[in-house]
């Protein structure tokens, strides 16, 4: 059994995606990138600003699916630019502040509408 997840306090899906899925007591949080769920548009900044709003934006989609930041075991950063790893990772802790969650951290040569990060997640449910 699955469970589609979805919440306006997020940028919503622009695909065949949904925001997240609930299945086997596990949140599985499509990556999300720094638009400002309102708006539509990027954050205005550079890697710290981005960092905080695409963490935002996941405790939202979190918060719809009855979880939180804190019960996060495993998430995936996708960085345009492996020299803002430090930055990113500066705003990155102070949303895990006790017993972070496992991780992975990749450069990739490009990310939707040009962003400079995206972070996917799974946390138990």
């Amino acid at each position: 059994m699955k469970t589609a997840i979805s919440t306006d306090r997020a940028p919503a899906a622009i695909g065949p995606y949904s925001q997240a899925v609930r299945a086997g007591g596990l949140v599985f949080c499509s990556g999300q990138i720094p638009l400002d769920p309102a708006t539509g548009k990027v954050v205005d900044g550079g890697i710290e600003a981005q960092t905080r709003r695409v963490l935002e934006n996941l405790a939202a989609v979190l918060a719809a699916a009855g979880t939180g930041l804190d019960r996060v075991v495993k998430t995936t950063v996708f960085l345009a630019d492996m020299g803002e790893f430090a930055a990113m990772n500066a705003v990155y802790a102070g949303f895990f502040p006790a017993g972070p969650p496992a991780r992975a951290a990749v450069e990739v040569s490009a990310l939707p509408r040009g962003v400079r990060v995206e972070i996917e997640a799974v946390a138990v449910a």
